[in-house]
């Protein structure tokens, strides 16, 4: 028997991670630009990647387990509750991905098992 915990997923984002991913992406990018990436995003297909190669085209640094929404996504893990999938930007100036949504869950799984696949829509 493998010892990794068995992760699951929702099918689909959650309808509030739209909304909070343009609330993100308006930090550096402008309203009108933040709306057509959230729209995007609602429209493009689901695709997955590893939790590794997440966070390498990131650039983004592992929170620890300390973190309070890492800990509160490391227990929805161990009690079977599914996450919501990850919401990814290409940002093809910087050379790097966006994690719009999602960030803290990256995180908790990465926590579990650096390889495992994670479903996210990208644009």
């Amino acid at each position: 028997m493998s010892g990794k915990t068995n992760i699951r997923w929702l099918p689909e984002p959650e309808v509030h991670d739209y909304p909070a991913a343009e609330s993100y992406l308006n930090l550096f990018n402008d309203a009108e630009t933040a709306a057509a990436l959230s729209r995007q995003l609602q429209e493009a297909p689901m695709t997955s990647f590893k939790a590794k190669d997440i966070f390498r085209a990131s650039g983004l640094s592992l929170l620890g387990i300390s973190n309070s929404h890492v800990d509160k996504d490391r227990l929805k893990i161990t009690d079977g509750q599914a996450l919501s999938p990850l919401l990814l930007v290409r940002d093809r100036n910087n050379g790097k991905v966006v994690v719009a949504d999602g960030y803290h869950r990256l995180c908790a799984v990465y926590s579990f098992d650096e390889d495992a696949v994670i479903p996210c829509k990208i644009v």
